[in-house]
Order: C-alpha cells, then structure tokens, then sequence
C-alpha cells in the first residue's frame, strides 16, 4: 500500500477517493520513563525513552489508518497527516492521531 503525505503519487493516476481514514493511538508514559526523562531535561540532552514512545505510538497509529484503508479495498492513502497531542490532567498521556484519504489507482501503463 502507497502512504504519501502529498496529494498525489506520480505514476499512479488516482480513479477513486474512497473516504477519509483514521489511526488513533493513546499512550501513557510510566514513571520511571518520567523520572529518567526528568534528570535528562535537568542535566540536557535526549529523552531514549520519550522518543522509543513516540516512535512507537505513530507506528501504531499509522498501522490502524493503513489497515482502515485495507479494509475499504484501497490501494494507498494520500495527504496524510500526522497529529500529537498530550492528554490528561497532568499531560501524562500522548495521542498520536494520523488520517488521509483511501484511494484506488489506475492501472500503471
């Protein structure tokens, strides 16, 4: 499956716009990745753990916009966009959300 950030994949003709499709994903950080993302933020430098985190929460947002895609008999989603927010009273939580646009293509000549 093609996912593209732009509206169009060169080569590729889009024949149908499907629907807009979804991935959501809501990740909470332990403690003790806080703690250990704390004494980074004190002494400088990067958080391993917040990024392995992030990684891990957009993959699986992506996965569940891609499989979405599947489902409706796409063939790639293009415009993709990909959302982070924090959430919950003390921002402990990370929504990672990304969407675009299930397309069928023309055959390639």
């Amino acid at each position: 499956m093609l996912v593209t950030t732009t509206p169009t994949v060169e080569g590729y003709p889009v024949t149908q716009y499907l629907r807009v499709v979804c991935g959501e994903t809501v990740a909470g950080v332990n403690f003790l990745k806080d703690m250990a993302a704390g004494f980074r933020n004190f002494v400088g430098g990067r958080s391993q753990s917040y990024e392995e985190e992030l990684i891990q929460a957009r993959e699986t947002a992506l996965a569940e916009m891609v499989q979405r895609a599947q489902e409706l008999g796409a063939e790639g989603v293009v415009g993709v966009d990909i959302d982070y927010e924090t959430l919950g009273t003390d921002n402990g939580m990370l929504m990672v959300t990304a969407s675009g646009t299930a397309v069928r293509f023309s055959p390639v000549s």
